[in-house]
């Protein structure tokens, strides 16, 4: 039986995986497609609903992303999202022009029909997300307007007799109250469809294509403890066992104690039954790093010396038969395979493959799948929970949270400082939710401390100090693309500050970095 799908056309909106993730939780697979994929290859798709993404552009003028108008006469269910919305009214006859009042942010809605279909149990009045210079001024002929705010007269459009659908707003996003609800109405009632793609169906069905694909050959892992790489070790090792060789390259910036925890799941005493090689590779790394303060240098000096260790340890291996790679879908989409959303990055597992192994094939398991869904599989493969929690930890690990330059004691007062950090923000949040049923409002999607490169003047005991000072970082997103400092109890910020500098020594200072992304990054470097 053919996989039912839902897909999503991509026009450069910075919700784009969002969209796509929102559909999954509907029990619906879907992918993203940019809007230049041709339409003889939607319709080869065969999908049962087609959903156009928001974007950075007006669909008025002449350079501007569109697509053909034939994608609305398939008969397939059509929702258009902000800039979709536009753009569909706009190809189909509407009128779409600068709004003479923008709308950003929380705004109060007016349901005035589909209510039962897009709009089924949604209140009269609703709190959305709206983010928009444009809007639509005039609907399409046959459509009429569903909904409406104070400054926007079509905040949602509808040709209900051929299935299409165009809001103004950003129904994926959880600042519309309603906004899972919306999207459900659209994928399972007006698409039709069952509902009976399952996460748990994933494992079982990847370990059967590996085995086929794999046969009695080879494969070689490089291990990075990471939970991507994780998930698809404990994935492959459930599939072809000692047919796996992982190489993990401990860079000695890690995590506290994080290099042994790896070892201990995936090592000669853990539970899985695969060849493991950790390669120890401090000293060379704070070799290499001594005296470089540029971050960007930095990153390529980590990133190629890794590429030097695990080159040594595959020759040591000799010839493999498959090289697996830890790529999820947020990879291939930021990588401008998948979507249209700009390149953010050329990432390290979809761009350059390194040629110093020798293997025929690369498999890529994960590739599909969203990160939470990877951590999903994890808990079914059995990994321990704190393996598959893990905090997001960037590729060049404490390189780039240690500002200038590495050195082995700059990494054990960052390590310090950063587990008493975690220990803390966890202590509390548990405790919140212990006494309060529900989990704590500030509670932060990614915290770690790092080490600035300021010393000050301090005094412990009776004495004089020059040392180093800590930032703390915490920070509440949905989509790790922008993201706001959380509000993390102050109560709890003093007993932070307070073990740090009694615990960590050569740290006599510690600091809240309150900035946003953007302007900021999450990580510091």
């Amino acid at each position: 039986m053919e996989q039912e799908k839902v897909i999503v056309i991509d026009f450069g909106g910075q919700y784009n995986q969002l969209v796509a993730r929102r559909v999954r939780e509907c029990n619906v697979y879907c992918e993203i497609y940019s809007y230049r994929t041709p339409i003889e290859q939607i319709k080869e798709m065969n999908p049962k609903g087609i959903i156009l993404t928001g974007g950075p552009n007006s669909c008025y003028e002449e350079d501007s992303p569109t697509y053909t108008k034939e994608l609305f006469e398939l008969g397939i269910p059509v929702l258009g999202l902000c800039y979709g919305a536009q753009l569909m009214n706009h190809i189909l006859g509407g009128k779409v022009e600068k709004a003479p009042v923008r709308e950003y942010g929380k705004t109060e809605t007016f349901i005035d029909g589909a209510k039962d279909s897009l709009f089924a149990g949604v209140e009269d009045e609703t709190v959305v997300w709206m983010s928009h210079f444009d809007y639509i001024s005039k609907p399409a002929p046959g459509f009429e307007i569903i909904a409406h705010t104070a400054d926007c007269p079509v905040a949602a459009d509808a040709n209900e007799a051929k299935k299409l659908y165009a809001i103004q707003f950003h129904p994926e996003v959880l600042h519309t109250v309603k906004g899972k609800e919306i999207l459900h109405n659209f994928v399972r009632n007006i698409c039709q469809t069952a509902g009976s793609w399952k996460m748990d169906s994933f494992a079982e069905n990847a370990v059967r294509e590996i085995r086929e694909k794999v046969g009695d050959g080879k494969v070689l892992l490089a291990l990075s403890g990471g939970v991507d790489s994780s998930v698809l070790a404990a994935l492959l090792a459930k599939a072809i066992g000692k047919q796996l060789t992982c190489v993990f390259v401990d860079h000695g910036l890690l995590r506290k104690n994080e290099g042994d925890e790896v070892e201990g799941v995936f090592g000669p005493n853990g539970d899985f039954d695969i060849n493991f090689v950790r390669v120890n590779a401090q000293e060379r790394y704070y070799a290499k790093l001594a005296g470089v303060t540029e971050p960007e240098r930095k990153r390529k000096i980590i990133g190629e010396e890794f590429i030097r260790v695990f080159e040594e340890e595959a020759k040591k291996i000799g010839k493999v038969d498959f090289l697996a790679q830890g790529t999820i879908y947020p990879d291939v989409v930021e990588s401008g395979l998948g979507g249209e959303s700009a390149v953010i990055k050329s990432h390290h597992n979809v761009g350059g493959l390194p040629d110093f192994v020798d293997f025929k094939e690369i498999i890529e398991p994960l590739r599909n799948l969203f990160k939470d869904e990877v951590r999903a599989v994890g808990l079914e493969l059995g990994l321990p929970e704190y393996l598959v929690f893990r905090q997001p930890f960037p590729g060049p690990g404490l390189g780039i949270r240690i500002i200038g330059e590495v050195t082995a004691e700059k990494v054990r007062m960052v390590q310090d400082a950063d587990y008493i950090y975690r220990e803390e923000v966890d202590k509390a949040a548990r405790e919140y939710k212990e006494a309060n049923g529900v989990e704590a409002p500030w509670m932060p999607n990614q915290y770690f401390a790092a080490l600035t490169n300021m010393r000050s003047v301090g005094v412990m005991g009776d004495e004089r100090t020059y040392d180093y000072a800590v930032a703390v970082r915490a920070v509440r997103t949905i989509d790790f693309m922008t993201a706001e400092a959380a509000e993390i109890p102050f109560a709890v910020l003093q007993t932070v500050m307070s073990r740090i500098i009694n615990e960590v020594r050569g740290v006599n200072r510690v600091m809240y970095d309150l900035t946003s992304k953007p302007p900021g990054t999450i990580e510091m470097e």
